[in-house]
């Protein structure tokens, strides 16, 4: 993981403080995805396409569990049999799927309204360990965070719950 001060580089960015990046099949970008749900007080926000992630998706129950506001939005389609999505609604986390596209393939999540983790990364263990993937996160940048959390809300609006299978 790679960390690094920006000062005003980018007009999107202006607000950040710092962003973080990593890059897959290296191991660097699962350990930067928990890192980013473990830093989570308030709130957790996820849109993902395939959830398959086991270390993705205990660390979003423990959030959960301590008291973190945790929701999912996934693709309809990707998700259809028993995933990490599945195991969340299972446990009382919020989870709906989203089948108005061919393909809702987003992959973000923004913590307590300030910090985006986005990228190719799905949460599964291929992208993880097989696949080249790349997780960017944005510390401190609420402004960009707002734009990312007002179109989560969008998916989430449209969306359906999923119900929970024991």
């Amino acid at each position: 993981m790679n960390r690094i001060f920006i000062p005003f580089l980018l007009p999107a960015l202006a607000h950040a403080e710092t962003y973080e990046y990593a890059f897959s099949p290296h191991g660097q970008s699962l350990p930067l995805v928990l890192k980013t749900i473990q830093s989570a007080q308030k709130e957790i926000l996820v849109a993902g396409y395939t959830f398959t992630s086991k270390p993705v998706s205990v660390a979003l129950l423990e959030a959960h569990k301590r008291g973190v506001s945790v929701s999912v939005v996934v693709d309809e389609k990707s998700n259809r049999h028993f995933t990490a999505a599945q195991f969340l609604a299972n446990a009382g986390v919020p989870v709906r799927t989203d089948s108005h596209y061919p393909i809702m393939h987003n992959k973000f999540i923004v913590v307590d309204g300030v910090t985006i983790e986005t990228g190719s990364f799905n949460y599964s263990a291929a992208a993880a360990n097989k696949n080249a993937e790349n997780v960017l996160v944005i510390h401190g940048a609420p402004d960009l965070a707002g734009s990312y959390a007002q179109e989560w809300r969008r998916l989430w609006n449209e969306s359906a719950d999923l119900p929970t299978k024991y």
